[in-house]
């Protein structure tokens, strides 16, 4: 299991690099003046294009990246053109609240679509099913501005309930990890349903039943268990896109996040603090979808096995 795991962390560093040359070149192919940016339009060009130099634009683009990838290893990511403050400075602070934010919603949506799913698998059929599906349908329709907005609209405007936007308080966390955590359940509980039907019907399950297990332990012990590595996978997949991917929700309700910083620095094109949140969140993703590897290993034994060798 440890060779694995080391394998695994070896296999990020090629993947990481090819994200960062991607990235950097579009971000190179991309129009943009930090000199003028932080100078601002009074300046004169001389004094835009001594800035520029500063920041090592008069080089190749292989020239910079190298740079840019001599100064990571070092653990720089540079400073932000607008604001000129190290990029991770900028970053770090803004993420404990996305991370929040997505912990709560993946946490949730298990609460609702896992449940909703066993339930709908065991009860194949009946109303029950037939409820769930139309849940699952119309949740993972609804695109996440619009259910953001109409929440706001019923429980800001007209009932009054909890705020339209900002932080502070538990209450400014109900909707926006109601409309992450909604459509998550539903794609949850569709996942859940379809690996529970096919597990259910597994010779190991029909033994269980034939020596006289209660029907909870057949489907708590033996069904679930089995039908989990697909859950886990889809849950993993959320988490880690839920601190990048979180951006409509942040601007809808006005959430100063890790995302909001993201599209901020984009419409300024603010090269370093993109490079440096995409390189951040690469390599939070590369770790959770690792640790879904290492509770698939503790889950089913077969892949341990195989982990071993």
């Amino acid at each position: 299991m440890g060779k694995y795991i080391l394998k695994r962390i070896l296999m990020m560093v090629p993947t990481l690099l090819f994200v960062i040359l991607f990235v950097f070149l579009i971000l190179s192919a991309t129009p943009s003046n930090p000199g003028r940016m932080i100078l601002g339009p009074s300046a004169s060009e001389q004094q835009v294009e001594a800035i520029n130099r500063e920041f090592g634009l008069h080089k190749s683009v292989p020239e910079r990246f190298i740079d840019y990838i001599y100064n990571l290893i070092r653990g720089d990511m540079g400073k932000s053109f607008k604001s000129q403050q190290p990029v991770m400075s900028i970053l770090l602070p803004k993420f404990p609240r996305t991370l929040q934010i997505a912990v709560w919603s993946v946490l949730i949506s298990a609460l609702i679509g896992i449940p909703l799913g066993i339930l709908s698998a065991v009860k194949q059929y009946s109303l029950a099913d037939s409820a769930t599906t139309v849940f699952a349908m119309l949740f993972a329709s609804v695109p996440s501005f619009w259910l953001g907005l109409m929440s706001m609209l019923l429980f800001s405007l007209i009932l009054g309930w909890l705020p339209s936007s900002g932080v502070g308080t538990w209450k400014h966390l109900v909707m926006p990890v109601a409309t992450l955590a909604l459509p998550i359940a539903a794609y949850l509980s569709r996942i859940t349903r379809t690996s529970m039907l096919e597990t259910i019907n597994q010779d190991y399950v029909r033994t269980a039943k034939s020596k006289g297990a209660s029907t909870k332990r057949q489907i708590w012990v033996h069904t679930l268990r089995n039908a989990l590595l697909p859950i886990i996978s889809q849950i993993g997949m959320s988490f880690a896109s839920l601190l990048g991917g979180a951006l409509i929700t942040e601007v809808v309700f006005g959430i100063p996040g890790f995302a909001n910083e993201i599209l901020t620095a984009i419409k300024i094109k603010d090269v370093p603090v993109v490079m440096g949140a995409t390189i951040f969140l690469c390599v939070v993703f590369m770790v959770v979808m690792l640790i879904v590897d290492i509770l698939y290993a503790l889950i089913d034994p077969r892949i341990k096995a195989v982990y071993a060798e």
